[in-house]
């Protein structure tokens, strides 16, 4: 909870980030909650395409942008010329370019465009699942990437098989108990897909995960599990 969002609790005892790890869906189902509530009580009063503004600007604001900056920093990454060693450079770079900034507003558009043809009910449960499975998906990169660099977030955030088979169990349920069965399968293989993706690119491009790579994967996922529940449901 602490590392996810901005809530302030306090640890007494910090433990291992890995070890949380299972966790991870669940603290996703209280994000996508909160955005989804918030949506569910604007809409009424100032309508879907401001409701699903407010909403996605809660995801941000109550994960402190950790991955929206992510996103924006691989995009940076993504736009810079040469290779592994400037594009973890433009990535360290705490300023946000040109793709940085296009990749944002592409995502934001995106949720909101999706969000806002949902009816109110709809969208809570599809936030609520793409938050949940979002936060899986981090998890699927991890065990799927090697850290790219020997410091940092990356290298520090490691995720046993074991760790990802309990934490499996939450998204899965969310899929299927709050969307038809096949909507919430067809939004689990769009988080496996997004997972294997940016893994890939990760290895590619990087050497391994880093970071930003985590929170970059959390952010496609959500649009990734939006896009395709909002297909499913026939746009």
């Amino acid at each position: 909870m602490t590392f996810l969002t901005i809530l302030p609790l306090r640890l007494r005892t910090p433990g291992d980030l890995g070890a949380a790890a299972p966790w991870f869906p669940v603290v996703g189902a209280l994000v996508g909650a909160l955005a989804g509530a918030l949506l569910v009580a604007a809409e009424p009063l100032v309508g879907a395409q401001v409701a699903a503004t407010l909403a996605v600007a809660v995801l941000v604001a109550v994960t402190g942008a950790l991955h929206a900056d992510g996103l924006a920093d691989c995009a940076d990454g993504l736009g810079a010329r040469g290779g592994r060693e400037p594009r973890l450079a433009v990535m360290r770079d705490p300023a946000v370019g040109v793709f940085g900034t296009l990749a944002l507003l592409g995502w934001a558009l995106l949720m909101v465009g999706s969000l806002a043809r949902l009816g109110e009910d709809e969208a809570l449960r599809v936030l609520v699942s793409a938050a949940v499975i979002a936060r899986w998906i981090v998890l699927l990169h991890v065990v799927t990437a090697p850290p790219a660099r020997r410091d940092g977030l990356g290298a520090g955030f490691a995720v046993t098989p074991a760790a990802l088979a309990v934490a499996t169990p939450a998204p899965v349920a969310a899929a299927l108990l709050l969307n038809p069965p096949l909507h919430g399968l067809a939004a689990l293989l769009a988080g496996v897909v997004v997972a294997a993706l940016v893994s890939l690119w990760a290895r590619r491009t990087l050497g391994g995960r880093t970071g930003d790579t985590l929170g970059a994967a959390v952010a496609l996922g959500e649009v990734a599990v939006c896009l395709t529940l909002l297909a499913a449901a026939g746009g």
